[in-house]
């Protein structure tokens, strides 16, 4: 789901009834309420659903949205579907899937869904419970009301926590979603999941034992591609989970074309036995900052593109090979290893060279793999 999606939550109350349960729940959680209102007796009506949307604000007042016989549930839902992280239906259940299912575009984007019965004696999780955390916000939704909460994901049901749920608590990228699906039906039928962890970085409960070896049936938390020594195991039985905490070091002539400089990097990351998604940073000489190629590419890997001026840089470069080409051009004896460690990370593959452009890579300090 879009990080960047401007409020948290919504509530829809396409029923006037819900309005004292719709209004409690805006009022202890940030969140927009779209309501059903017969009298247009609350803070003010809007027929002009779009323009409302842009004049939205975090004033609870603002963010209330009116309707009378003009309520449209799915342009309603619509807008919530694609600006929430969270959405609470205050209806029936059938009223909430129905509005809901033209608008579904799979695990990994989907906001998490509640419903809340009119009497509000019961919440419940209708979907994406763990990634888009529908499970959790069932659980503050039933605190505020003081009603029951009804969680229906299998795994939470007998007490183990699943695959999906570990990533989301820990930061950690989920490799696949069938694998993730494939390792939780394992859990339900109480298999016991392997555990390879790179970093002694999570916890496990119930369900889960921690392995020396890459094996079958496996979680695996690493930034790595393939675990070398376990060339004979079955990958599509084994879940990565991914860390984010590689440093990306990043020199080139100006105007590189970005097509060259991706694939420069990607071919580099997988000679290293490195996962894309495992980018944290990316790093250089500030006078880069606006280099069409480095920026595009940060925002391709969704992640911060970081520069350091001279005197910076002059602080660290004495760790590094210098190249009096760099230094008679920038005033610096080097620019992507220096900028790695000033990122905050540890240089683990030196500068790699071609047709202009130069890599190195590096772990974040406190990545401490075992």
């Amino acid at each position: 789901m879009n990080e960047e999606k401007a409020f948290n939550i919504s509530i829809i109350c396409p029923s006037p009834s819900g309005k004292k349960i719709a209004l409690k729940l805006q009022e202890n959680l940030t969140a927009r309420l779209y309501i059903k209102e017969k009298n247009n007796d609350l803070l003010r009506h809007s027929s002009n659903f779009e323009s409302e949307i842009k004049n939205e604000s975090d004033d609870n007042r603002k963010n209330t949205y009116i309707y009378g016989e003009d309520f449209k549930l799915s342009n309603v839902t619509k807008e919530a579907m694609s600006n929430s992280k969270g959405i609470i239906f205050i209806s029936s259940t059938g009223i909430a899937v129905r509005a809901i299912a033209p608008f579904l575009k799979g695990k990994a984007e989907d906001p998490g869904v509640v419903v809340v019965d009119l009497s509000g004696k019961h919440a419940i999780n209708i979907l994406s419970g763990h990634i888009g955390g529908g499970n959790e916000l069932t659980l503050k939704v039933s605190k505020i009301l003081n009603s029951m909460p009804i969680i229906t994901t299998a795994s939470d049901n007998i007490g183990l926590t699943a695959p999906d749920i570990i990533a989301k608590e820990n930061n950690l990228i989920i490799e696949d979603l069938k694998k993730a699906k494939y390792i939780s039906s394992l859990l339900i039928d109480k298999k016991v999941i392997g555990v390879k962890d790179d970093y002694n970085y999570v916890k496990f409960n119930e369900g889960y034992e921690k392995v020396e070896k890459l094996r079958e049936d496996c979680i695996w938390i690493t930034h790595n591609l393939q675990d070398i020594p376990a060339k004979e195991v079955n990958y599509s039985k084994v879940l990565r989970l991914i860390k984010r905490d590689l440093v990306l070091g990043i020199g080139c002539k100006k105007g590189t074309p970005y097509n060259e400089l991706n694939k420069f990097i990607c071919s580099s990351l997988i000679d290293f036995n490195l996962d894309v998604k495992a980018v944290a940073a990316i790093a250089s000489i500030d006078i880069k900052a606006n280099e069409e190629g480095i920026v595009k590419l940060a925002q391709k890997l969704n992640c911060p593109f970081k520069t350091f001026n001279r005197e910076e840089i002059k602080t660290v470069e004495d760790n590094y090979d210098k190249s009096e080409f760099v230094f008679k051009t920038l005033g610096v004896t080097g620019v992507c290893e220096p900028c790695v460690e000033l990122a905050g990370a540890k240089v683990i593959i030196s500068k790699i060279k071609h047709n202009g452009m130069t890599l190195a890579i590096g772990v974040l300090e406190g990545s401490v793999i075992t």
